[in-house]
């Protein structure tokens, strides 16, 4: 006899969709409840329907400096290694590393007892022919006057009177003797020849020196003033001699390296008389009055020389400026704010602000951050930066207070 199907099974089923349903629903409530709010369009989104948000700045008139900027090496006017003149001991030394010296100071002393002795003998000897050529001249005077009488013969006249020239060269020869001996003793004290910075000692106290010495005792470099020297490209070369042929004196800077710091300023003193075949280039030198000492010999320097003083130009700030396939042009923003696109002719800049040479005019708005999205009449909302909310409050307390 066969068996009834059991009524529990439909049921356990029933039980399973029902709570595997009751899980889905769970889930998505969660899901739900958790799930980010939608983003909302910011306002001036141009594709919400609104106007873009732009900072923007005037077109102003005023005087624009033209420089050309290239990188310079600091070279000093003199370089002297001092070293000896005579041989001897070093005795002495009277200076301090690094010490700004005259011409004419005293550096170092070399024993000087040789060339003293040296001296006293050869002053010696000058006083001995002294003695010796006024006794031959006296003699001479005697036979001129004994050949008068026609009481000797020619030939013992002639005879003295070669005695007394061969004592009078003697003399000379003395005499230059005893200025080589004190100008060698001179020569003991060393002296600076030049103004300038010392460097560092090469020699100690008590080391043998001679004239013929490869190591100076110290170097010398002439600081104060010093020069610069930097290239320039060729095509940039006529600007530069147009403004030397009117006679015009150039001035010229030395920033350090990360153009943060103005050194020294100074003015373009000469320029090489042939152009580098191999770069291109032309060399020029600067010359700076170094009273702070702030360049050194051999330093890299970041150098700007200024051409000419352009007056009453047309300039923006360089974030004003965009490039594309026409050209070079800039987003201007006219009495509804809406956008132009203007194609301008750059002339020259210095990174922050660039001269133009047409293409806008005076007091009009140019676009200089938000321009990602603009294109040809779109529609802007201008943004003040706090600077300028600045400068209007007080341009407004100052007209109340006024009134």
């Amino acid at each position: 006899m066969s068996e009834l199907p059991s009524s529990s099974a439909p049921a356990n089923l029933s039980r399973q969709w029902l709570i595997g349903l009751s899980l889905l629903v769970l889930l998505l409530l969660v899901l739900w409840w958790f799930w980010p709010e939608p983003s909302k369009p910011p306002m001036g989104n141009r594709f919400g329907g609104g106007t873009t948000p732009v900072r923007v700045a005037e077109v102003q008139r005023g005087d624009f400096v033209v420089e050309l900027r290239a990188l310079g090496t600091v070279t000093a006017y003199s370089t002297v290694n001092v070293r000896s003149r005579v041989d001897g001991e070093l005795v002495e030394v009277l200076f301090r590393e690094g010490q700004q010296v005259k011409a004419g100071d005293l550096l170092a002393v070399i024993d000087p007892r040789p060339y003293e002795v040296a001296l006293q003998q050869a002053q010696g000897n000058l006083q001995e022919n002294r003695a010796q050529l006024k006794n031959a001249e006296l003699d001479l005077a005697r036979y001129e006057s004994l050949y008068a009488d026609d009481s000797i013969a020619r030939q013992k006249l002639d005879t003295q009177r070669a005695l007394v020239n061969q004592y009078r060269g003697s003399l000379t020869s003395n005499q230059a003797e005893v200025d080589s001996a004190r100008l060698n003793l001179e020569f003991t004290r060393i002296r600076a020849p030049i103004d300038g910075r010392l460097g560092l000692r090469q020699l100690d106290v008590g080391n043998l020196v001679s004239s013929g010495d490869a190591t100076p005792l110290v170097v010398i470099t002439r600081t104060d003033p010093i020069a610069v020297v930097f290239t320039i490209p060729e095509g940039e070369l006529p600007a530069v001699l147009a403004q030397l042929r009117d006679g015009a004196t150039l001035k010229v800077q030395a920033w350090d390296r990360g153009e943060r710091l103005k050194l020294a300023e100074g003015v373009l003193e000469s320029l090489d008389n042939q152009i580098d075949t191999a770069t291109g280039t032309v060399k020029l030198k600067a010359r700076f009055d170094n009273a702070g000492q702030m360049l050194f010999p051999n330093q890299f320097v970041n150098v700007r020389l200024q051409v000419e003083t352009r007056k009453d130009a047309l300039i923006i700030p360089s974030s004003a400026l965009q490039f594309g396939s026409r050209g070079t042009f800039v987003f201007a923003l006219d009495a509804n704010d809406k956008v132009q696109i203007r194609t301008v002719r750059v002339g020259a800049s210095d990174g922050e602000i660039t001269l133009l040479e047409e293409g806008v005019e005076v007091g009009e708005r140019l676009v200089l951050e938000g321009s990602d999205r603009l294109r040809e009449g779109s529609p802007v909302e201008v943004i003040e930066t706090p600077l300028q909310a600045a400068e209007e409050s007080v341009s407004v307390d100052a007209a109340r207070t006024d009134a």
